[in-house]
């Protein structure tokens, strides 16, 4: 069966009502020849011939194409966090939010997801004109994030690759890497992870870093910002109001993290802080 050209599939679309049944309504693009069932449960009361309703096309158990008013969790193209119901002989059936569970196959699955998880996933029509979920989502992702190096973000691990690093979805919805010699074995797909924004590339992808907190992290703080004030020779140039642009390339910190470094260091005596500049306190 083609589709028309409003007759889409994995799409909310207005429809009209063109013919009254037992079992419910059959619906139909204005003009078009091809009609699909909105079943009797879903059609609204006191729907008559020419209502437009507003639809979700998908496919039934049956392979059938069908309408409903409910609203999924994602569209064609989109992306969502979605639970796992039950595994199978052919994949993962995730919760959408329809009364047919959507397939995750094992082919699109980035690791083997068990029942009760929760995973990432992005709808798209696979060869037989069915609607499959895919954790392989990095076409979908977004690159118009509104953060800026520097900033701080949430995003869920996706997949790893050796060669690139590990890619992670900031908010579930915007590209981001951790590139390869940032990245530690003991992150995993599926894990939500805070990270730092290092740099936003041309096309608007972001690269990460991952780092402990504030208090696991100030002694690998403290021991940079030494080593990089030794490289100015024992004073750096500049003291503690000194732009964040400036802390992120020298140091590739936070201000504030970057403010406990020197905190740290300053209450060991190892260095003198001056308006303009920092120095060892050895020299």
């Amino acid at each position: 069966m083609k589709r028309g050209e409003r007759m889409r599939l994995g799409e909310v679309q207005e429809l009209e009502i063109v013919k009254l049944v037992d079992f419910g309504v059959y619906l139909s693009e204005e003009g078009g020849e091809e009609r699909v069932l909105l079943p009797r449960h879903d059609v609204p009361e006191g729907a008559a011939i020419g209502d437009k309703v507003r639809v979700f096309l998908y496919r039934d158990s049956k392979d059938r194409l069908i309408a409903t008013t409910r609203t999924p969790a994602l569209t064609l193209g989109t992306i969502a966090v979605l639970k796992v119901r039950e595994t199978g002989k052919i994949g993962a059936f995730l919760d959408w939010g329809l009364e047919k569970d959507l397939l995750l196959p094992f082919r699109e699955q980035t690791k083997r997801v068990q029942e009760g998880e929760e995973c990432l996933v992005a709808l798209y029509e696979d060869k037989s004109g069915r609607l499959c979920a895919t954790m392989n989502v990095y076409p979908y992702l977004k690159k118009n994030s509104p953060y800026r190096p520097g900033d701080t973000v949430h995003g869920r691990i996706y997949e790893t690759s050796r060669n690139f690093g590990i890619f992670v979805a900031v908010d579930d919805m915007y590209s981001g890497l951790i590139p390869k010699w940032e990245a530690s074995d003991a992150l995993r797909i599926g894990e939500v992870v805070e990270a730092r924004v290092t740099n936003v590339k041309e096309d608007g992808k972001l690269d990460l870093s991952v780092r402990g907190k504030a208090y696991q992290q100030i002694d690998d703080d403290a021991a940079l910002v030494m080593r990089v004030i030794e490289e100015y020779a024992g004073a750096l140039p500049f003291g503690e109001k000194v732009s964040p642009e400036v802390i992120m390339r020298e140091f590739g910190l936070s201000k504030a993290a970057f403010k406990r470094a020197v905190g740290r260091l300053l209450k060991e005596g190892k260095i003198e802080v001056l308006e303009n500049r920092i120095l060892l306190r050895d020299r």
